[in-house]
């Protein structure tokens, strides 16, 4: 989505690197909650993590399984802390449900 893809492209070049091959990670099969885990007590939204420089990158998804098991990303955050913050997980499911709405009035 675009939030996400501006979220990207305000990053470091090294930054994106390292969040790129963290994604190609999960993609190939690992099953490893530092790298991708689903968000307790959220409407079925994913978080893409990444340590760097003792900086926690945060790229929120959900799954589009009507589209072959598509993961979607909606936005992303830099923060200090490990813990999420709620308005942005509120902020993810805001954006599933915009996302879902629009794909079914394409229909």
């Amino acid at each position: 989505m675009e939030d996400a893809r501006d979220f990207l492209k305000s990053l470091s070049k090294e930054i994106r690197r390292k969040i790129g091959t963290n994604i190609r990670r999960v993609q190939k099969g690992e099953q490893n909650v530092e790298l991708f885990k689903k968000l307790d007590g959220s409407e079925g939204i994913w978080e893409f993590r990444t340590l760097y420089n003792k900086t926690y990158y945060r790229l929120f998804a959900f799954w589009d399984k009507e589209s072959n098991s598509l993961v979607v990303a909606t936005h992303g955050i830099v923060k200090k802390t490990d813990k999420t913050p709620i308005k942005e997980i509120t902020k993810a499911e805001e954006l599933k449900k915009k996302y879902f709405d629009n794909k079914n009035k394409k229909l």
